[in-house]
């Protein structure tokens, strides 16, 4: 590029770097469109790296059912009806092993043990146990991969939900939803790549923990891979609508205007961020439609919620998230995530447990009953679970129907289906405890991995360079795919 133009370019992106930061409004705007703000592309159409994926995948889109807070392996899906004897008994030294508390219970002088007051049972013909507490996923057994042995390096929430989501404790690095959009692009042309929502909590006593779009940041990658929240109600993305008095008509032909404003600006500075301004705003137009459509549950048979449950029709449950995300994957949105905030049980567990299986159970079960139906289950990874597990002992007042469980990152457990992941598997043992992983442990790199892989992308070979660093989701240390829950 000729000297002069190039000092233009370089001032343009002086003059955008002054005049982003101006408020919260521009930012959350440019978060959600990734519009002229930040002037960088949107994938659109295909996009995504021509180097992937670097072999036959076998899961083409992902819904993320993250429960934020961490749920209680023992009282879901960890079943250890050994500790119905040490009620109250403290916890053995042997099994602690020294390991590090959270500031809410490292001032406690006994650690007394708190069986689980649900029932369990097996089921399938895997016969997985499961929780009282989920019926309608139990009814599954056969589809999930059920993963005992999860543990992390984060004891506190802020760290750990960081963690698993972008593969680093320190904000700042591209989360899971984004490294797919940059890799492998989108699979439609009017709707985002990578979609988030935020579903509510039911139980007025359960603990809600601060959430942030720095976890569906694109980070150091484009911001235009960032994840495009979707707000419940009416107006599910923000600024989308037109002003008054402008018609669909007035819109076209003003795009059409600025479009060959930008190209003769660009053919003048040769600026490759001018041309991606008509991507931006070619993007934005598309969504006036695409999104008020895929929001609009009218569309559904009654069946639907017959199925579904008429929760599904209450903006900001979570049962309407996860029809929503049904209805996104179904239009070729590649990545959805649903936060379901509400499972950090200090206290009250026995009291807010039942209320937020209650929110995710059904709305889990039917999810993946309409995919089967659609014949989109079997490219689809579904996956369940929080950000590190909880305590067998109690935290704060134990009664044999009160009590209250603190972090734990040393074993947890979540769940897989479809998107070529075996059915009817159980993966990993802890102790009688659930304090320690005895068999087949799975770190929270192994799982970043794992997910890759079902994706067609070899982690150690999926990077960006960044401050001369070849930055992968895995990070530098080691990682494994667990073949083993692989179909």
């Amino acid at each position: 590029m000729h000297p002069f133009k190039e000092a233009i370019r370089t001032e343009t992106r002086r003059q955008f770097f002054g005049t982003a930061a101006t408020g919260l409004g521009g930012l959350a705007l440019a978060n959600l469109l990734s519009t002229d703000a930040f002037a960088l592309p949107q994938p659109s159409g295909v996009g995504g790296l021509p180097s992937l994926p670097h072999f036959a995948p076998r899961a083409k889109r992902c819904i993320y059912l993250h429960m934020m807070g961490a749920p209680p392996q023992m009282d879901l899906l960890d079943y250890k009806p050994q500790m119905q004897d040490w009620y109250n008994k403290d916890l053995p030294e042997s099994i602690r092993q020294g390991q590090r508390l959270t500031t809410m219970t490292s001032g406690q002088s006994r650690f007394p043990i708190a069986p689980s007051v649900f029932t369990f049972a097996q089921h399938g013909q895997s016969g997985t146990w499961f929780s009282e507490l989920l019926p309608h996923t139990a009814s599954m057994a056969d589809d999930l991969v059920v993963i005992r042995s999860m543990h992390t390096d984060a004891i506190n929430h802020e760290p750990g939900i960081t963690f698993i989501q972008t593969g680093q404790q320190i904000p700042g690095r591209p989360c899971i939803g984004s490294w797919f959009a940059y890799g492998l692009g989108s699979m439609n042309e009017n709707l985002p790549t990578f979609v988030v929502m935020n579903a509510e909590r039911s139980h007025p006593r359960a603990n809600v923990q601060a959430i942030s779009a720095k976890l569906w940041s694109a980070g150091f990658l484009s911001p235009a891979y960032a994840g495009v929240g979707l707000r419940t109600g009416a107006d599910p993305v923000l600024y989308l609508k037109d002003p008054r008095g402008v018609s669909p008509a007035v819109r076209r032909a003003m795009l059409d205007g600025l479009g060959d404003l930008n190209r003769l600006r660009h053919a003048d500075v040769g600026d490759p961020e001018t041309l991606a301004r008509i991507e931006q705003y070619e993007m934005a137009f598309k969504m006036q439609s695409s999104v008020p459509e895929m929001a609009d549950l009218s569309s559904e048979p009654d069946s639907t919620f017959e199925r579904w449950g008429e929760d599904a029709k209450q903006a900001g449950k979570f049962q309407n998230a996860a029809l929503i995300a049904r209805r996104l994957v179904e239009r070729g949105v590649r990545f959805v995530q649903i936060y379901h905030r509400g499972w950090d049980v200090h206290s009250f567990a026995p009291e807010v447990l039942p209320a937020q299986a209650r929110d995710v159970d059904r709305a889990a079960w039917a999810l993946i009953q309409d995919l089967k139906e659609r014949g989109l289950f079997d490219e689809t990874l579904v996956i369940w679970g929080g950000e590190f597990g909880r305590t067998i002992y109690s935290q704060g007042r134990l009664t044999p129907t009160e009590y209250g469980r603190d972090h734990h990152p040393r074993c947890f457990s979540l769940w897989m289906a479809g998107g070529g992941v075996k059915g009817g598997t159980v993966y990993g043992e802890t102790d009688d405890f659930s304090y320690n992983i005895v068999k087949d442990p799975v770190h929270i790199r192994d799982f970043q991995a794992t997910i890759l892989h079902l994706f067609g992308i070899d982690h150690e070979r999926f990077t960006h360079n960044h401050q001369g660093l070849d930055a992968r989701l895995t990070g530098v240390e080691p990682a494994r795919v667990v073949h083993e829950v692989l179909a």
